[in-house]
C-alpha cells in the first residue's frame, strides 16, 4: 500500500543511551533497543570504526559502500554532505569504454588500466615481455621487475635525447618515425594487450601504430599491425592499451615489436614502457557501479546527477545483457582471455603439478579464484541488477515531472523483470549442486563446475533474493549444521569457527586457482581468506538470508554472537592485537600481512554488518520519491529506534514495533512524502499538537490495531 504523509514541521529526536568506550560523534547514528543498551552501543561502535574510513573505493566497493555511508546524518564536520558530494564525483567520473565496459579504478600497477592490479606480465611464464624505462609511481610490490635503458632499441627519424622525466625521450626531424625493441619471445595467449605508457607534443592527427614480427614470419609488414589513438598534445604520461588479441595476425611466437608514430616533424615523443599484459577487467563492475548509482539517487533524490549518469547506467546494463551474455545466455559469461574458469593449476597422471600460465584469471573480489566461465558470482549480481534498474525505470515513468532522459534505450520495467526470472529460473538450475544442495562457483569452459562450499555466493543467493526458498532452507540447514556435506573439511559448527562469520569455503582448496597462486598447499586450512578463513563484512548477507528465511529471532541471535566477539576483542585491544602472532588459530590479512581473516585496513566492507539494523530489522528502502519500511523484529525486542537517518534533504528518527510506526524528521522535503508499507491497511496522524519548539511527529498504524 502507498502512503502519503505531509510533513510540514519537522524535529530530532534522540534516545539516551548507555555510555560508550569508543568516542564516537554524539550525532552519529543510534540504534536504540530497551533492555540492550549494551550491545547496540558494541554494534554502534563497530559501525562507527568502519565508518571512519567510508566512502567511495574502487568501483569494487559501490554497492556495498554507497548506501553504508551515506544514510548517517553526522552533521559534524558536515559530513553527511561532503560524503555525498564524494560519491557524486566518484559515479560521475567512473571511466567506461565505448561499449560500456566500467573500469575497476583500482591502485596503482602494471596490469591492466581498467582492471584489477594483478596479475601482471611478470607473474607470467614463457610469452610475456616488457621494458621499463620509468616505473614512476607503481610500488615496488606491484611491479617485480627493474628500470632499464634503451640499449638493444632501434630509433629511426630523429634525435635521441636520452631517459630523464621519467621517460626514453625522442625528438623527430623526419616525418615517419619509428622504434623497434630487441629480440623478443611473446606468446599471444599470454599478452591479449600491449600497453604503451607515453607522452607526445605535436603528433596533431597523425595514426600511429604497433607493428610485430613472428617466427615465421621475420620481416614487418602491413598486414601485421594495430592501430591506437594518437596524444594530440603534451598532457603527462599517457597509458594506451592496445588490444592486439583482435587481431587475426596476433598468432604464433612473436619475436620483435615496433611503434611507428606516424608524426610530422618536429614531433617529440617520450616512452615510458612497453609491456604486455593480461586482461585483468572484471565481469562484476558494471552491476556495482549501477546499483551504487541507484543507491546513491534513491537516498540523495540528486536528480542532475541522474541526469548526467541515466544513460551511462544504461549502457553498462547494455554491456551486461549482450556483451558478458547476459540476455542471449541468461547468465553471465566472460569472454576475457584468460578467463575460461579452468584452474591454473593441473596435477597430472603422475602426480607432479602443471602451472598453465594464463590460465584462471579472476573476476571479482575473490581474486584468486578462476570463479567460472558461466560465472555464478556475477550472474547473481547481474540478477539483483536487473531489479534495480526495473525499480529506478519504474520510478521514473511515475515522474514525468522529473525531466529525465529516455536515453539509448528505455528499458520496460517489466521487460527487465521477466528477463530477471529468466536468469533466474535457468542459472538457479545450472549453478546448483544437487550432491551438496548448494550453489557452486560456476561453469569453466569445459562444462566443469566447482563446488568448494562457497559461503559468500549461498549467502549472497539468498539476500538477492536470486535462490528459491527450498535452495535457502537447504543452503542454511548447512550452514548452520543440521546438514552435514559429506566431502567438506569444515562441518557442523566449524563452519563458524571465526565466530564473526562463516568460513569463506568449507572444503580444503588446493588446486582451484590462477596460475599465480600455484602453492597453496604451503597455506595450512584456515590461513588464507579464500581458503577456509572469512571476512567479517560478508556476514551481513548471512544476517539478511537469515532474517528473509528463518525470521528474525534468527538473525538477532547470530548477531548476538557476532556483538560478543567484538565485545571480547575491544577488550584485549583491537583486532590486530587480538589475532596477534596467530594465538586464535590464524592471523589478519591486510595492511601488507598475510593471513586468513579480512576484518580491517582494505577490508572496507566490514561496515556492510550494521546495516542489518536499519535494512533488515527496521526494513527501511530508499526511493526516489519516498521509502518503504518493513520492520520485522525479533520476539525479545519490545521497539526499535534509529536515529540520524539522512534522507534526501531530511534527518529523521524512526521508532517501530511491528505494528506501529513513529517517524520525527527535520529539515526539508519535498511534498507529498511516500511511505510505502507492507500490505495492509495503515492509519497515519499526529501523535500531538505543534510544540513550542515548532516540531511534531507522525505515527503510522495498522488500521485494525489502531
Amino acid at each position: 500500500m502507498l502512503l502519503h504523509v505531509h510533513l510540514s514541521l519537522l524535529v530530532t529526536l534522540f534516545a539516551a543511551s548507555a555510555k560508550v568506550e569508543m568516542q564516537v560523534p554524539d550525532d552519529f547514528p543510534r540504534f536504540v533497543v530497551a533492555g540492550y543498551e549494551t550491545e547496540m552501543n558494541s554494534l554502534r561502535e563497530l559501525y562507527y570504526e568502519h565508518y571512519q574510513r567510508g566512502g567511495p573505493l574502487a568501483t569494487l566497493w559501490d554497492e556495498w559502500l554507497s548506501g553504508s555511508t551515506l544514510w548517517p546524518a553526522v552533521e559534524s564536520g558536515n559530513r553527511m554532505n561532503s560524503i555525498r558530494e564524494r560519491w557524486a564525483q566518484a559515479l560521475s567520473t567512473r571511466a567506461m569504454d565505448a561499449e560500456g565496459y566500467v573500469a575497476t579504478h583500482q591502485h596503482a600497477s602494471i596490469a591492466h588500466q581498467q582492471g584489477w592490479p594483478f596479475p601482471f606480465w611478470k607473474q607470467g611464464g614463457p610469452g610475456t615481455w616488457g621494458w621499463h624505462f620509468s616505473l614512476q609511481g607503481v610500488p615496488k610490490g606491484w611491479h617485480g621487475t627493474e628500470e632499464k635503458t634503451q640499449e638493444g632499441w632501434e630509433f629511426h627519424g630523429g634525435n635521441d635525447r636520452g631517459i630523464e622525466h621519467q621517460a626514453w625521450n625522442l625528438e623527430f626531424n623526419q616525418p615517419a618515425g619509428f622504434v623497434r625493441t630487441p629480440p623478443l619471445e611473446i606468446l599471444p595467449d599470454q599478452s591479449p594487450f600491449i600497453q604503451l605508457r607515453w607522452r607526445a607534443d605535436g603528433l596533431g592527427s597523425a595514426q600511429p601504430f604497433l607493428a610485430w614480427t613472428t617466427e615465421t614470419e621475420p620481416e614487418f609488414g602491413p598486414e601485421r599491425c594495430f592501430y591506437f589513438a594518437p596524444i594530440e598534445k603534451e598532457q603527462g604520461i599517457v597509458f594506451t592499451m592496445i588490444p592486439v588479441f583482435q587481431s587475426p595476425q596476433w598468432k604464433g611466437k612473436i619475436t620483435r615489436l615496433a611503434i611507428h608514430f606516424d608524426n610530422p616533424v618536429g614531433a617529440t615523443v617520450g616512452i615510458q614502457s612497453l609491456f604486455t599484459q593480461y586482461d585483468t577487467r572484471h565481469n562484476i563492475n558494471n552491476q556495482n557501479f549501477i546499483r551504487g548509482c541507484c543507491q546513491y539517487f534513491w537516498w540523495t533524490r540528486d536528480l542532475n546527477f541522474l541526469r548526467e549518469n541515466l544513460d551511462r547506467m544504461r549502457l553498462a546494463l547494455l554491456y551486461l545483457m549482450h556483451d558478458l551474455g547476459g540476455l542471449k545466455d541468461k547468465c553471465i559469461v566472460t569472454p576475457f582471455v584468460g578467463h575460461c574458469g579452468r584452474s591454473g593449476i593441473e596435477i597430472g597422471a603422475d602426480g607432479k603439478k602443471i602451472i598453465h600460465s594464463g590460465r584462471g584469471i579472476g573476476n571479482n573480489y575473490w581474486d584468486l579464484l578462476p570463479m567460472g566461465y558461466q560465472d555464478a558470482y556475477a550472474t547473481i549480481h547481474y540478477y539483483d541488477t536487473l531489479h534495480y534498474m526495473a525499480k529506478l525505470e519504474k520510478e521514473l515513468a511515475a515522474h514525468p515531472e522529473w525531466n529525465l532522459p529516455a536515453g539509448l534505450l528505455r528499458q520496460a520495467p517489466e521487460f527487465l523483470l521477466r528477463h530477471a526470472q529468466e536468469v533466474k529460473d535457468f542459472a538457479g538450475t545450472l549453478f546448483w549442486n544437487k550432491a551438496t544442495g548448494r550453489f557452486s562457483c560456476g561453469v569453466d569452459i569445459d562444462g566443469k563446475s566447482y563446488d568448494y562450499g562457497f559461503t559468500f555466493i549461498n549467502c549472497e543467493a539468498m539476500y538477492y533474493h536470486f535462490a528459491t526458498e527450498e535452495q535457502c532452507e537447504s543452503i542454511l540447514a548447512w550452514l548452520s549444521g543440521d546438514r552435514i556435506v559429506a566431502d567438506d573439511t569444515s562441518q557442523g559448527e566449524d563452519i563458524y569457527h571465526w565466530r564473526f562469520a562463516p568460513r569463506a569455503t568449507t572444503k580444503r582448496n588446493i588446486e582451484y586457482y590462477g596460475w599465480f597462486w600455484n602453492t597453496p598447499e604451503n597455506i595450512p586450512w584456515g590461513g588464507q581468506v579464500q581458503d577456509g578463513g572469512a571476512v567479517l563484512g560478508f556476514s551481513y548477507h548471512d544476517l539478511m538470508a537469515r532474517l528473509n528465511t528463518r525470521g528474525p529471532d534468527d538473525a538477532w541471535k547470530r548477531l548476538r554472537e557476532i556483538l560478543r566477539w567484538y565485545d571480547e576483542v575491544k577488550a584485549e585491544g583491537g583486532y590486530r592485537e587480538y589475532y596477534k602472532d596467530g594465538k586464535r588459530g590464524t592471523t589478519l590479512q591486510g595492511c601488507g600481512t598475510a593471513g586468513g581473516l579480512g576484518i580491517d585496513c582494505e577490508f572496507f566492507e566490514s561496515i556492510l554488518v550494521p546495516q542489518v539494523m536499519l535494512n533488515g530489522f527496521l526494513g527501511f528502502e530508499p526511493r526516489g520519491d519516498g521509502f518503504a519500511l518493513h520492520p520485522r523484529l525479533p520476539n525479545e525486542w519490545p521497539e526499535l529506534t534509529i536515529t540520524q537517518i539522512h534522507f534526501h534533504r531530511l534527518v529523521m528518527d524512526i521508532t517501530a514495533t511491528n505494528e506501529e510506526i513513529s517517524i520525527t524528521a527535520k529539515g526539508e522535503m519535498e511534498s507529498p512524502l511516500r511511505v510505502y508499507l507492507p500490505d495492509g491497511e495503515w492509519y497515519a496522524l499526529a501523535a500531538d499538537q505543534k510544540r513550542e519548539d515548532g516540531t511534531f511527529q507522525i505515527k503510522i498504524t495498522e488500521e485494525k490495531k489502531r
